[in-house]
């Protein structure tokens, strides 16, 4: 006795979907995984710069605080390192314990003291291009992973209307194959 095939497919409809999206799910696992271990590794600070500013003039030491005018735009937050600072005025060094530096290079006094016209000497590091590109990386599949879920709905709509057209034709084959008086 030969078994009908009519009708049915080789993996069926339903775990077609269910395949599909979970490919989906471990794709993105395996793809976070990779960029995180991209940018988390130490491995990419190895290769960084210092870059030096000398006698940067115009600045100033006061409670409203300068901002150093100097830095790289790839400048790395909270390396920045006074070298020294000098009072035009009077020619006279100000001793590091008048001031203070933010990890942004906002400079400001740490005393009561200002100073109007002073030379500033700082040192900083700068991001590698390997640092930087592996910030695109993050950023952009952030912005991937934010346009990919921002679909999910559409699709798992457009599933569940494929599933609920493919109920329905298996529905009518069976509701035709009974009217003719055929088996199932």
């Amino acid at each position: 006795m030969l078994n009908s095939k009519k009708g049915q497919t080789k993996t069926g409809l339903v775990l077609g979907l269910v395949m599909g999206v979970a490919f989906l799910i471990i794709s993105v696992i395996i793809a976070f995984v990779i960029v995180t271990s991209i940018t988390d590794t130490d491995l990419l600070t190895d290769s960084r710069t210092s870059e030096s500013v000398v006698n940067e003039s115009s600045a100033w030491i006061n409670s409203t605080g300068y901002q150093l005018a100097g830095l790289d735009t790839n400048y790395v937050p909270g390396t920045i390192v006074i070298d020294s600072a000098y009072n035009n005025t009077s020619g006279d060094l100000i001793p590091s314990t008048n001031y203070s530096i933010s990890s942004t290079g906002l400079l400001t006094n740490a005393t009561i003291a200002t100073y109007a016209d002073v030379n500033v000497s700082y040192t900083y590091s700068i991001y590698s291009a390997e640092e930087q590109s592996s910030d695109n990386l993050r950023g952009n599949f952030s912005s991937g992973i934010d346009n990919v879920s921002g679909k999910i709905p559409t699709v798992m709509l457009i599933a569940a209307i494929v599933l609920v057209l493919g109920i329905l034709i298996l529905l009518i084959e069976a509701w035709r194959r009974m009217r003719i008086g055929g088996s199932i």
